[in-house]
């Protein structure tokens, strides 16, 4: 992945940010060791910006598309006000495998549910509201995977979407393969839609807020 940040400036700004958990940090390590594409953990800075959106907004039901290894939910967990609940999904058995383990051996355990399966299957199972929605996985669902979410967000909810900048790849016109042209048409068709407000924020390889329109 192409930094879309400068390396020096990602590096101090992870510096002056408060460390994960020992448990984080070996979750992290298990990640890098065990199982393939370890970039698709979102890492300590995005992890503590997602801990404190979730603190923040007083997030009480939190919906998460593609859990990996679990570090996303675990961060945001942690953010969760008494009673707060996060359902996560994905269809990787061997990234589910290490959410479990470590979901099991955390503080989180009976706040945070795993689901295995399509997400598209899972939403469809849930009633909302969701407090807030956090989608990080196929990218050429994502357009799916937000339609699916926006009629099940509370009113004052706020949709999370990795990777909207996709190492830069958006501005490179030449680059048609389907990740890269399913995000573009993802971020145009948010930037345009009436019944929503966004924000594109340059938090690792991009990370969009959205909230319906009031």
């Amino acid at each position: 992945m192409t930094e879309v940040v400068d390396p020096a400036i990602d590096s101090y700004a992870l510096a002056h940010t408060t460390p994960p958990s020992p448990l984080l940090a070996d979750l992290a390590e298990e990640t890098e060791r065990s199982l393939e594409l370890p970039r698709m953990m979102v890492g300590p800075l995005e992890g503590r910006f997602l801990e404190t959106l979730v603190f923040a907004t007083g997030a009480w039901r939190v919906l998460e598309i593609g859990t990996f290894s679990g570090y996303s939910s675990l961060f945001m967990a942690s953010g969760l006000p008494p009673g707060g609940h996060i359902v996560t999904c994905d269809l990787d058995p061997a990234a589910l495998a290490v959410a479990r383990r470590f979901v099991a051996a955390s503080p989180h355990a009976e706040r945070i549910e795993i689901r295995e399966g399509p997400a598209l299957d899972t939403v469809a199972q849930l009633d909302g509201p969701f407090d807030l929605v956090f989608i990080d996985a196929d990218k050429t669902n994502y357009a799916n995977y937000y339609e699916a979410v926006l009629p099940k967000l509370a009113e004052r909810g706020l949709i999370v979407v990795d990777n909207t900048l996709w190492s830069g790849a958006v501005l490179d016109e030449a680059d048609q393969s389907a990740d890269t042209v399913a995000i573009r048409l993802f971020n145009d068709a948010v930037r345009n839609d009436e019944r929503v407000v966004c924000v594109q924020l340059t938090i690792r390889d991009g990370v969009t807020l959205i909230r319906k329109r009031g």
